[in-house]
């Protein structure tokens, strides 16, 4: 069986969300339903079925992070010695050679990914094309608002 790959500190961050989704919402979610039940007929009580919609989001996601977190590769990406070429883990250092824009972005697991905080999936498009790479090259990527030029400045494993 395949098991994703995920870093240990993205492990960490969603042991942590799942702590806080059973410890902290679960039990304020069970308080609300049992608030709105006290205030009658739940056909029309708007405040029951939001409390009802948002306990069945959170179970969803609680098991979702339970079972990711049970399926996944845990990697201590310090402990990678791949050098200055590009793998699973690896925080990437790029400027963009049209506009001389530089960026960095660390390559992990799908149920880490947050594009937000620069850490994008393995299995995206972009990941893709960096994968295999080394520090030094040049790559073009087909972007949806056209094509990128990128040259790879740094690599880097830390924790």
């Amino acid at each position: 069986m395949n098991r994703p790959p995920m870093t240990k500190k993205g492990s960490e961050r969603l042991r942590v969300e799942l702590d806080r989704l059973k410890s902290k919402e679960r039990p304020r979610i069970i308080a609300a339903i049992a608030e709105a039940r006290a205030h009658g007929d739940l056909k029309e009580n708007a405040e029951y079925h939001a409390a009802r919609d948002m306990q069945s989001f959170t179970e969803g996601r609680i098991n979702e992070l339970e079972f990711g977190l049970s399926q996944a590769d845990v990697i201590d990406v310090s402990r990678l010695n791949a050098g200055k070429r590009i793998v699973f883990g690896a925080i990437v250092d790029l400027e963009d050679e049209d506009s001389g824009e530089k960026v960095s972005y660390q390559v992990v697991g799908d149920m880490e990914a947050d594009i937000k905080q620069r850490l994008i999936s393995v299995s995206s498009p972009f990941a893709r094309a960096l994968i295999g790479k080394n520090e030094g090259d040049s790559f073009e990527f087909q972007a949806p608002n056209g094509t990128r030029n990128y040259e790879i400045t740094g690599v880097r494993y830390e924790d």
